[in-house]
């Protein structure tokens, strides 16, 4: 382990990121919301913290190996969640706690969009801007905007980049080099931001809300500026708008960026991923619609519209809101929280299990099915006509039972705060899956949890975002291993 190129690279980055504390400060400029103050502090005290861990060690030069990269991975996300929150904590609005501050923090730039404020459309505009900054930043991943520019701070990426990257396709690279391949993709995500934005805007949303809700959309992040979320606007073409970009941003940007080198959408209709994906989708709106309009909760033509939204926006884990899914009838608030473990693709800025993943255990429980039939058969597994390897196909068996079982344990902790049933099971999933809105307690927002179950579930969320083993394999012995 290479401890000191480790604390240089954390000192860099945090140093990096206290830049984004300057378009929250223009912002409060702007608006003489009498937050100004609390984001300066911010911005010096990540800047000078992150000097201070640099200076002793900026000598220090080596190649990050495989082990470095997870724990760089890993202190990253949580070094940021803690300068991230900050400003929340120092504002005098909204008045919060370290644990509320950190909470909210944590929940921004994993995506996962879980909040425990109330009263959001009171709140000054610079802190709502930062909220929705915040889903931005996380919605790449900030190790891949860091990986674009470790080529300029003489430090190696490609360790950093196989850490955060989820998925069984992480290795594939869409250009030659590792920091080609960071850019590409932040150009790309750049880009669907700018025209989410314009078409916010034209939509009818106002310039500052246009631009909050593209961060957080195109980030499948779910922050909202107003307490009622897309609701707020009631407008049919804002919801089609959101609509479409959460699909867009739930697709493996490696198609994108195919899409835009060749000049073709016809590979989005050939991945075996995107076109699950969308099957999912349209089971899940299918269903959705009919026991809305059987039921008669909403006329036929208001049934349709939630239904895509709300179907959308949970099965993407994005976790926007243009109705009370919670209070749905019948089977439809457990069966869209269970749609986000699927969540995005892989290589998406969606969260939960990603879809490729739930297709090769399908894939698997059926082949097994016909190893019953034929014993001695050998059948490969499968994707888009090629076989996938033993290797890939155990891994993914692997993760599957990894993530289900840091979800019971954490929904019988959380259990163990005194949280019921309905709450703990939807707020692990929630968070887990990097979704945001839950059941029960946890339907609107998590103002309501005790201090410790917070922590257990900014432990959920970090745990999700970065896929489960790439933060439990820093608790195995072997990691410390020399």
């Amino acid at each position: 382990m290479h401890f000191k190129v480790i604390l240089r690279v954390i000192g860099l980055l945090v140093m990096v990121f206290s830049v984004s504390l300057i378009p929250p400060i223009i912002v409060s400029l702007i608006y003489s919301d009498g937050v100004l103050d609390a984001f300066l502090y911010a911005l010096a005290i990540n800047l000078i913290s992150g000097f201070l861990l640099w200076i002793p060690v900026h000598k220090e030069r080596g190649e990050l190996k495989i082990r470095d990269g997870f724990l760089v991975t890993v202190l990253f996300w949580t070094v940021l969640g803690l300068f991230g929150s900050v400003p929340f904590f120092l504002a005098e609005t909204p008045d919060l706690t370290f644990t509320d501050a950190l909470f909210e923090s944590i929940s921004g730039l994993t995506t996962t969009g879980a909040t425990i404020l109330t009263g959001i459309d009171d709140l000054p505009e610079s802190i709502l801007f930062y909220r929705q900054l915040l889903n931005w930043l996380g919605g790449m991943g900030i190790i891949v905007l860091a990986v674009a520019i470790m080529p300029m701070l003489g430090i190696g990426g490609m360790q950093l980049y196989r850490a955060e990257t989820p998925g069984p396709v992480k290795d594939t690279k869409l250009t030659p080099r590792i920091a080609e391949t960071a850019k590409a993709l932040w150009y790309i995500y750049g880009t669907l931001t700018v025209v989410c934005a314009l078409g916010y805007w034209i939509a009818g949303m106002t310039l500052f809300d246009a631009i909050c809700h593209s961060f957080s959309t195109v980030a499948i992040g779910g922050f909202s500026t107003h307490d009622a979320s897309i609701g707020y606007f009631d407008n049919a073409a804002i919801e089609m708008i959101c609509t479409f970009f959460m699909i867009t941003a739930a697709f493996n940007f490696a198609l994108h960026f195919y899409a835009w080198r060749h000049k073709s959408i016809w590979h989005y209709f050939r991945d075996p991923e995107a076109r699950f994906f969308m099957f999912i989708l349209s089971c899940t709106i299918s269903l959705t619609a009919i026991v809305l309009i059987i039921t008669s909760t909403y006329e036929w033509d208001s049934a349709i519209r939630y239904a895509i939204f709300e179907s959308v926006s949970i099965a993407t884990t994005a976790g926007f809101g243009t109705s009370d899914f919670s209070s749905w009838p019948h089977f439809l608030p457990f069966l869209l929280i269970v749609t986000s473990f699927a969540g995005g693709c892989a290589s998406s800025t969606g969260g939960g299990m990603k879809v490729i993943r739930i297709l090769l255990i399908l894939k698997q429980g059926f082949r097994e099915i016909q190893r019953l039939v034929h014993p001695s058969a050998v059948i490969p597994v499968k994707i888009g006509g090629k076989a996938v390897h033993e290797r890939v196909v155990s891994a993914v068996w692997g993760f599957f039972s990894a993530y289900l079982l840091m979800y019971v344990i954490l929904m019988v902790l959380l259990m163990a705060t005194g949280v019921d049933q309905l709450t703990a099971w939807s707020a692990v999933a929630a968070t887990l899956n990097n979704l945001g809105p839950g059941l029960g307690e946890v339907a609107a927002n998590y103002s309501s949890l005790a201090d410790p179950a917070k922590w257990m579930l900014c432990f959920s969320m970090l745990l999700g975002r970065l896929e489960v083993f790439t933060l439990l394999v820093l608790f195995t012995p072997m990691f410390w291993q020399r």
